[in-house]
């Protein structure tokens, strides 16, 4: 029973006092536009993506996190833009957020109406920088100087 109750201590321990790791998908159409989702539980635009499930490697946390949040799908992912782990980035939980850059394809839809209010496509200088939830806006001020960022 000991042995038992300390394995159940290591596993709580290593659920609430280790960071989960999420992802930010940079979608960008085929006309340059970049893709951006409002949230709703703040009313703010964002970057889609989420918590990686577990048993799912990154890379198919992004194609499942664009086609919920955004109705698009992965034709590329393109480039690593970084690595955003400080424990402020998002007051709900301490996250790693990988963030992609992908080309994607398909119609503007939102499959999870639970999580994403809107979806819409912006020029890049439409983009709304300085009013994106988490830290969405430096992870786009990051992309667009072209950097990759370990944070």
């Amino acid at each position: 029973m000991r042995r038992l109750w300390h394995f159940a201590q290591a596993v709580l321990g290593i659920l609430f006092r280790h960071p989960v790791t999420g992802t930010s998908v940079i979608p960008i159409l085929p006309d340059g536009r970049i893709v951006l989702i409002q949230r709703s539980d703040t009313g703010k635009w964002a970057l889609p993506g989420g918590m990686v499930n577990w048993g799912e490697d990154i890379a198919t946390s992004i194609q499942r996190e664009l086609e919920e949040e955004t109705g698009l799908e992965v034709a590329r992912i393109c480039r690593l833009v970084g690595v955003y782990s400080s424990p402020e980035r998002d007051g709900r939980v301490h996250s790693i957020c990988v963030v992609v850059e992908v080309q994607a394809t398909g119609s503007l839809k939102i499959n999870d109406p639970v999580e994403v209010i809107d979806v819409q496509a912006f020029a890049p200088a439409d983009i709304p920088i300085g009013t994106l939830s988490h830290d969405h806006d430096r992870q786009l001020k990051d992309y667009f100087a072209g950097h990759t960022t370990l944070a």
